[in-house]
């Protein structure tokens, strides 16, 4: 094997675990390594960029995957994305301009349309950075995941505009044919049915998502990671697409492991490069504010306005992409692209224990901002009505729990789940559901009377959201019982800590389950003799 390739996987591997043992996310890591790299003379080359472009693909194909498309006809989606976008470009315009009259070096060759320029590529968040983060906090459903979500989706048709506009290069002809897309949806479902599960359907999900995705877009003039995006919502719809999305969620992390690497090996580090990204990191704080000025202006709760802002508190790669071009065209300097690139990957390092932090950032500006009088309806109070147990996530193993549980407790039965298409359909089987995330500080308080309840089940797909939900609980001193499913046995004891007072492996128990089942029904029909 290549000496350098070693070196890269080494270094990759040794920063990645040092970060995940000093409780950084990974992906902090991997920028150093890239970093570290590149100053040993290695650099990026055409297989680490291609690689790191797949992994946006399949990011971006996952995410629509899971995207519910009703989010972004809302309002509080595509205006709050477009006022922030517009109000960012002109705070980060001014304050460069500010910059340059003060004398700043990097800045002094640019003319106002070029800081406009550079001024832009700053407004973008990281869609990768930011949906990294919530996936790894397992909150990618909740309601300020789902408005994060939105809004960098909104931000990537802009890009697409902006893109095809700077460019010069319009969209073929034939580009008008995208629109039919949807039609081909019932084939896209029918073949999804004929590939059943294992290897084909993951090789199935590539197919979709790099030749009818990317691939059509970039034949068609379009942006190759939009496609992805949109043939992944019209499979979001498909009782397999969580199936699919989980299939390819492996070969996903791998090549975005090359992404955060390929951005510090693009990266050569100079004094004045340096000391200007951090000029441009303390101009981050208030495009923060403004995410928060925008979310609380369609009245969302302190808690949802918050975390959305912190989670989209970060430079993007876009501004890279829109950084090389104006370098190609002349219009900036390669010191400056430099600049930005170093502040992308800061603005990632220094957003990773922020998000860790946001709680303690939300529970100190409850103190000085009160929330809206009129809530938006996603954030209302809950009714629970005369229940007596509450289930926390009605996915397949919740759904289970509902129903056997229901046969003694009757209608006292409440289940709990973020994602709006979930709630109605169990509402339309029978059962009472509320849409809500119980990962949510605030969430246990739109509860009139925590203590009415009997029994709280844990039953939420990551181990995170069970048990950051158990530790909201243990504070609020609940009085009933309480009990959780976990995946691994190394699990148990975090959440027997949080106060749960029953942990279940859900493996084993469904091995129990199975085994009871077969010998209940092999009794009644007394076809075996056990001695």
């Amino acid at each position: 094997m290549n000496e350098q390739i070693i070196l890269i996987i080494l270094t990759t591997f040794i920063t990645g675990f040092l970060a995940f043992k000093s409780k950084f996310p990974p992906l902090v890591g991997f920028l150093i390594a890239g970093f570290i790299l590149h100053s040993s003379g290695i650099e990026s080359n055409e297989i680490i960029e291609w690689l790191a472009n797949a992994g946006v693909t399949l990011l971006l194909f996952t995410i629509g995957l899971k995207l519910d498309i009703k989010m972004l006809i809302g309002k509080h989606i595509w205006l709050s994305a477009l006022l922030h976008n517009l109000a960012s470009s002109l705070y980060f315009f001014l304050a460069l301009w500010g910059l340059q009259i003060m004398g700043a070096g990097l800045l002094a060759s640019l003319d106002f349309i070029q800081l406009l320029l550079v001024a832009f590529a700053l407004s973008f968040s990281s869609t990768v950075f930011a949906i990294k983060t919530l996936e790894e906090k397992g909150v990618m459903n909740a309601i300020y995941g789902a408005l994060s979500i939105g809004v960098l989706v909104m931000q990537d048709i802009f890009a697409v505009v902006f893109m095809t506009i700077s460019t010069g290069k319009v969209p073929e002809v034939w580009a008008i044919l995208l629109f039919a897309l949807p039609l081909l949806r019932p084939l896209f479902y029918k073949i999804m049915d004929t590939v059943k599960h294992g290897e084909m359907l993951t090789i199935f999900g590539i197919f979709m998502a790099f030749v009818m995705g990317a691939g059509l877009f970039d034949m068609a003039g379009l942006k190759p990671d939009l496609g992805a995006l949109i043939i992944g919502v019209l499979l979001s719809g498909h009782p397999k697409a969580s199936e699919l999305s989980k299939s390819l969620f492996n070969i996903k992390e791998l090549l975005l492991v090359c992404f955060f690497l390929d951005i510090g090996l693009s990266t050569s580090l100079s004094t004045s490069a340096f000391v200007f990204a951090f000029v441009l990191i303390a101009l981050l704080p208030f495009k923060a504010w403004l995410y928060f000025r925008f979310f609380d202006l369609f009245n969302f709760r302190v808690r949802t306005s918050v975390f959305s802002a912190l989670t989209l508190m970060n430079y993007s790669e876009f501004g890279l992409i829109v950084g090389g071009l104006g370098y190609k065209l002349g219009w900036i300097p390669g010191e400056l692209l430099v600049s930005i690139a170093i502040a992308v990957s800061l603005s990632f390092i220094i957003a990773s224990p922020i998000n860790n932090w946001s709680n303690e950032v939300y529970k100190f500006l409850t103190k000085i901002k009160s929330e809206n009088s009129s809530l938006n309806k996603m954030d209302q109070m809950l009714d629970i009505g005369e229940a007596k147990v509450l289930i926390l996530g009605m996915g397949r193993i919740g759904t289970g729990i509902y129903d056997e549980i229901s046969k003694e407790f009757k209608e006292r039965v409440l289940g709990i789940d973020t994602k709006e298409g979930t709630v109605l359909n169990h509402i339309e089987d029978g059962r009472v559901v509320l849409q809500g995330d119980a990962v949510d500080w605030d969430f246990w308080h739109r509860i009139k009377n925590i203590n009415q309840f009997e029994i709280i089940l844990f039953a939420m797909p990551h181990h995170h959201s069970n048990d950051l939900a158990a530790q909201q609980l243990k504070e609020m001193n609940f009085k009933g019982r309480t009990a959780a499913i976990v995946e691994y046995s190394d699990q148990i004891s975090q959440l027997k800590e949080n106060g749960v007072d029953a942990v279940y492996n859900v493996y084993r128990e469904a091995g129990k389950g199975f085994a009871t089942h077969v010998l209940e029904e092999f009794n009644e029909g007394e076809t075996i003799v056990y001695t």
